[in-house]
């Protein structure tokens, strides 16, 4: 059995998603292979590059600025703990995140994914690049679609770029020419919708060739939930954004667990939320001495 831990949205919180994971490990004593996050991450090397939106949140919340303080240069006791650990996070690039620093790292890889982190346990996913996660003979293919939409396809760094969408066009004709259909899809971005006139098109024409089990996503600020798709086959799953409430307790939806095991026909999926909130001891004010 494969077994995926999802978040989306952590602005800043990079140590949050491995503190959980750890902890559902402990608690359940179900291992995890993967962490996997929706865009958002709030990869910001330098305060001074930062845009006005993360800025602002960063003046009341120290957390957004979870990047530069921890992972730019590594940390003993947080290096200890990530090695212990020995888990993963794969990323997909959202809009809040300084494109130019990855830009660069980006092209220095040749693999699908690239570490931007000075542990080397957070991978950044190429759009339109799959990556393979294979445990005791069985395999995930994940792609994945980063930054946002913009019918306009301006240039700047938060939106889908030009080359991004060549190379989500070759993998997608590839599936199609040898009827091969990746497992699971994740983006920031949700797929274009013709009523509100939010989303990505580029999303919506994958989703409408390929026929993912599942997809997720960030970014709209939505609750937690689930839907099919138009597509009529893919389950898609709107993962609640990394954030305390007025309580200072995290919301549900927050966390998912993917469980994937492969049987005769097929490959049987199963999603769940973590019960977050119930957990006193990840409160706004204490989750860094978890």
């Amino acid at each position: 059995m494969i077994r995926l831990a999802l978040f989306a949205d952590i602005h800043g919180k990079f140590l949050l998603p491995f503190k959980l994971a750890h902890h559902y490990q402990q608690t359940t004593g179900k291992p995890i292979d993967l962490i996997v996050q929706c865009g958002d991450m709030g990869a910001f090397p330098d305060k001074g590059r930062m845009d006005k939106a993360t800025l602002r949140h960063a003046a009341r919340d120290r957390d957004e600025l979870g990047f530069m303080d921890d992972f730019v240069y590594a940390k003993p006791p947080i290096a200890q703990f990530l090695d212990r650990l020995n888990l993963n996070m794969l990323c997909v690039r959202g809009n809040h995140e300084d494109h130019e620093f990855l830009d660069e790292l980006e092209q220095q890889s040749v693999q699908a994914a690239f570490p931007i982190d000075a542990y080397r346990r957070v991978w950044v996913l190429k759009t339109g690049e799959p990556f393979v996660l294979q445990k005791d003979g069985e395999s995930l293919e994940i792609l994945g679609i980063g930054r946002i939409g913009d019918r306009k396809q301006r240039p700047h760094g938060e939106f889908i770029q030009e080359y991004e969408r060549q190379t989500l066009w070759r993998f997608v004709k590839d599936c199609l020419k040898n009827k091969h259909d990746p497992d699971v899809l994740i983006t920031h971005d949700q797929p274009a919708d013709s009523q509100s006139g939010y989303g990505a098109e580029e999303i919506a024409n994958v989703l409408n060739q390929l026929a993912f089990a599942y997809h997720f996503y960030g970014h709209t600020g939505e609750a937690y939930r689930q839907n099919l798709a138009d597509n009529g086959i893919t389950q898609s799953v709107k993962i609640k954004e990394l954030e305390f409430d007025r309580q200072g307790k995290l919301s549900e939806g927050c966390m998912l667990i993917l469980e994937v095991e492969q049987q005769e026909g097929g490959k049987q999926f199963t999603l769940s939320p973590v019960p977050l909130n119930e957990i006193i001891h990840f409160m706004r004010d204490t989750w860094r001495y978890c």
